[in-house]
């Protein structure tokens, strides 16, 4: 068993949780891990109390959902307090041009870092700045954080629809032809 403490996986599977999902499915399609990673960090944080699994019975039969408990979300929290500070130490650095400071930090952080883009601790934007900066290649899983990142500051930033809901698709046409004269008949 992997204490939480030491796995960003396990911070990123319970962070999944803490939003709602409650499939190993989802959590995996979320969080860009195997279902076996994911099946091991939820038997890991279920030992450790951290998340509750309950059977529901749905239409087709019995369907398992997962929650995050109390102190599961207590040391969510005080990580993502942890690692916000590190994140403002990040871009205090970056400002001041210190690339040696942030390189030393890297050393030990860097397998947080797709976890802080995960959690919207840090955006895409600044972590491509900062790994470019620093002249860092990325690895796989942050190359995937990142890029999930920025689609979904993307999404969010622009389009939003009055539902609340995010307009990603464009505009699919559905003009207002009522207004003055377009120059053509648009009898449909």
């Amino acid at each position: 068993m992997s204490s939480v403490n030491d796995s960003p996986n396990h911070f990123m599977v319970l962070d999944a949780i803490s939003r709602g999902m409650k499939s190993v499915g989802k959590i995996a399609s979320v969080t860009k891990l195997s279902k076996a990673q994911v099946e091991m960090v939820i038997n890991d944080l279920l030992a450790q109390r951290m998340i509750v699994v309950s059977e529901k019975k749905s239409f087709f039969g019995k369907k398992q959902e997962i929650m995050i408990t109390d102190t599961g979300m207590r040391v969510l929290t005080t990580k993502k307090q942890e690692l916000d500070k590190k994140f403002q130490q990040y871009q205090q650095w970056y400002s001041s041009g210190q690339t040696q400071q942030m390189q030393n930090a890297m050393g030990s952080d860097r397998s947080w870092l797709p976890f802080m883009l995960f959690s919207g601790i840090m955006n895409a934007v600044f972590f491509m700045s900062m790994m470019s900066f620093m002249g860092a290649a990325l690895t796989p899983a942050e190359s995937a954080a990142a890029s999930d990142a920025g689609a979904d500051t993307s999404a969010s930033d622009g389009g939003a629809g009055a539902d609340g809901g995010s307009d990603s698709g464009g505009d699919a046409g559905g003009g207002d032809f009522g207004g003055g004269d377009m120059g053509g008949d648009f009898g449909f």
